[in-house]
């Protein structure tokens, strides 16, 4: 078993959970929007739309983080546009991406990126526990992101404060059926502290509640707000808070 994850004088980063916290605590519901290009599933996501400004976009109706996909091959992601968007919102930044050495934190800081997105099922358990660490350490925040009751059993063990279930199979490019049932299956798994956010697989308000209900503390939302006539619309749409 590998030890928990000791920081020494390096505390643990909190660019993006600090704010989510503050609008949990405040009775909302914090969602996380999330820019992709386009998806293996779904297709073009942007259709034409400039994807900085429905960031700005989305930042105006109250996202307290903006996750930004840079994988390229299947998500149509870049450093380039994580970096484009990173200046000019004023919000932190998650970059997502199959992240497996160091030289990719580093550049996620250089892309001005404040957190970053590991992915369990990809990852060998010291890997991932290297990887963790060294985020830190360049004062980036890890989100730790899960898929299965022994992944879960790992992060706890490691003391990972931001995780992830992802409701869907991110081996098979999130192209299963899977929902919000995997949240509701696993939250109860996570250390007390930690913060839990739910990833894929949201559509609706409805589906919002479900995996708030489970105990997740936030959720990620991606698909579903840039498929929309009007993105921000639809986010507050989310959020519980409908115009």
């Amino acid at each position: 078993m590998d030890k928990q994850i000791s920081h020494g004088n390096n505390k643990m980063c909190t660019k993006c959970t600090s704010p989510l916290w503050g609008k949990y605590h405040a009775g909302i519901i914090p969602v996380i929007p999330d820019i992709k290009c386009k998806s293996p599933a779904e297709g073009d996501l942007l259709m034409g739309r400039d994807p900085v400004s429905i960031a700005l976009s989305l930042e105006a109706a109250g996202a307290p983080v903006i996750s930004v996909v840079t994988e390229s091959e299947h998500y149509g992601g870049s450093g380039k546009l994580l970096h484009s968007i990173a200046q000019a919102v004023s919000v932190p930044v998650l970059r997502k991406d199959f992240i497996t050495d160091r030289e990719q934190l580093i550049k996620s800081v250089e892309m001005g990126a404040s957190a970053v997105l590991l992915i369990s099922s990809m990852l060998e358990r010291k890997q991932l526990f290297r990887l963790v660490e060294e985020a830190v350490l360049l004062g980036l925040e890890p989100l730790v992101e899960t898929h299965s009751e022994e992944e879960i059993k790992a992060a706890n063990e490691m003391n990972i404060t931001f995780l992830g279930i992802n409701n869907r199979n991110i081996i098979q490019w999130e192209m299963d059926d899977g929902d919000v049932n995997t949240t509701e299956r696993l939250a109860g798994l996570i250390r007390p502290g930690a913060f839990l956010l739910s990833e894929s697989s949201i559509s609706s308000p409805e589906d919002v509640k479900r995996a708030v209900a489970a105990g997740a503390h936030s959720v990620l939302v991606g698909t579903a707000i840039l498929k929309a006539e009007d993105p921000a619309k639809m986010y507050l749409k989310l959020c519980g808070r409908e115009v």
